[in-house]
């Protein structure tokens, strides 16, 4: 995991089935194939990542710009990318607390891309409040399918479409595919072809059960109010300590 939140890893791998690490050969063909594929580090892909991940890990360096940098573009410039989008979040539940952490290592992103020959570009992001209604692993691959049917929070919508617009446009291709993909269901039936081609169930889509969500308490405030504030940092911990 991640701090007070769980990797994009972590969170896949809560479908059954489901498996990050793969070949090169295996991840080029599920790229070809299906045109969506989600890769952990493995000695395949970036080995030295690992190794210097191990490293920060004890050195308190976990933070430092300079290798979160080396560590995100790494994978990305193994990988082959041609374009990359990076979504930076900034705020309480983000790495980067501040604007200035987050332009920079946005800006740092950017650079080590562009001087490799990529085309990149970063956007930052809110990470002030929890993004979407659900915090969790499990529930929160739930919210992403309910998202990609239309039932999905707006705020989550709304970062999504514009990532992958800025996608489409770095590649010269027009931003619109992109909405017309997710109300079409096209998006929907790729997000399921690839959770089958990673070893994943696709009846999850269909079937939540098949995810291992825990039990639902509702919690109802016993004054009138409105919220005014979701600290995304508490919240965080507050999943973790319940596991």
């Amino acid at each position: 995991g991640l701090a007070n939140t769980g990797g994009t890893i972590d969170k896949l791998e809560s479908v059954p089935g489901w498996r990050g690490e793969m070949t090169e050969g295996e991840f080029l063909e599920r790229a070809e194939r299906i045109g969506l594929v989600i890769a952990a580090q493995s000695p395949d892909l970036a080995p030295l990542d690992g190794k210097l991940y191990a490293l920060r890990d004890v050195t308190a360096t976990v933070e430092s710009i300079p290798l979160i940098a080396s560590s995100i573009m790494s994978k990305k410039l193994a990988a082959g990318a041609r374009s990359i989008v990076l979504d930076v979040k900034v705020g309480k539940g983000a790495f980067m607390k501040t604007l200035e952490e987050a332009r920079l290592l946005a800006k740092t992103m950017v650079g080590i891309g562009q001087g490799a020959g990529r085309r990149v570009r970063a956007l930052l992001t809110s990470m002030e409040a929890p993004l979407g209604r659900a915090v969790g692993n499990a529930i929160e691959v739930r919210e992403a399918i309910e998202t990609l049917k239309g039932k999905g929070p707006e705020d989550l919508l709304e970062v999504a479409l514009r990532l992958a617009e800025e996608s489409l446009r770095l590649e010269g291709l027009d931003p619109s595919l992109a909405r017309r993909a997710w109300e079409s269901g096209k998006a929907l039936e790729r997000f399921q072809a690839f959770l089958e081609a990673q070893g994943g169930n696709p009846r999850v889509v269909e079937d939540f059960s098949l995810l291992p969500l825990g039990e639902e308490l509702p919690l109802a405030s016993e004054k009138e109010g409105v919220v005014q504030e979701v600290d995304a940092y508490r919240v965080g911990l507050a999943v973790l300590a319940l596991g």
